[in-house]
């Protein structure tokens, strides 16, 4: 077998000078690979523990940015929260803005027919205003003119009889006397 050590034979059995320099050659060997055993586990302790460090460290920043997203999510979920409140009080006060423009709409259109109705009275009203002058002027001429002719008349004869200053005196009589008919016609 390979490996296998053979010890030279004596008297009485193995050379006792090969079993000892076998036995202290394992025992230098076993030493050896213990202490690289040894080595070996001390840096496999000391990566273990540097390990251990990064994952500490490692658990500390995921704790951290955990936290950190949380906060985060709370920031957003406030802000959002905020912002449709926002546009929900926009949209009320848009809404409620446009009812009054509505009703005040409403208000100037119903003021609007009222004044055309008004205008359309006053209109109607002058115009009957209008007609009634006319009727009464066309009177009064006709009246002044009826007055004229018996002046004249009246002149005539009298003209045989007085002076001009008559004349006057009578002309201004007639014209005092149409009036006081029209302003009595126009009062009722």
């Amino acid at each position: 077998m390979a490996g296998e050590k053979r010890f030279g034979t004596s008297l009485f059995g193995f050379k006792k000078t090969d079993v000892n320099s076998y036995i202290e050659k394992i025992l230098r060997e076993f030493d050896e690979k213990l202490k690289e055993k040894d080595n070996e586990i001390s840096a496999l302790k000391n990566q273990c523990r540097e390990l251990r460090i990064k994952y500490e460290d490692i658990a500390r920043k995921a704790e951290q940015i955990s936290a950190d997203r949380a906060k985060i999510a709370d920031v957003l979920i406030k802000a959002q929260e905020k912002a449709e409140m926002i546009l929900q009080e926009a949209k009320e006060k848009a809404d409620e803005e446009r009812k009054k423009l509505s009703e005040l709409t409403e208000q100037e259109k119903e003021k609007l027919v009222d004044m055309k109705r008004e205008i359309k009275a006053l209109k109607q009203e002058i115009t009957k205003t209008l007609k009634k002058y006319e009727f009464d002027l066309e009177k009064v001429v006709e009246f002044a003119s009826e007055n004229i002719e018996n002046a004249d008349s009246m002149s005539k004869d009298n003209a045989k009889n007085s002076n001009s200053e008559d004349d006057d005196e009578i002309t201004d009589v007639i014209l005092e006397e149409i009036m006081e008919e029209y302003a009595g016609k126009s009062n009722s």
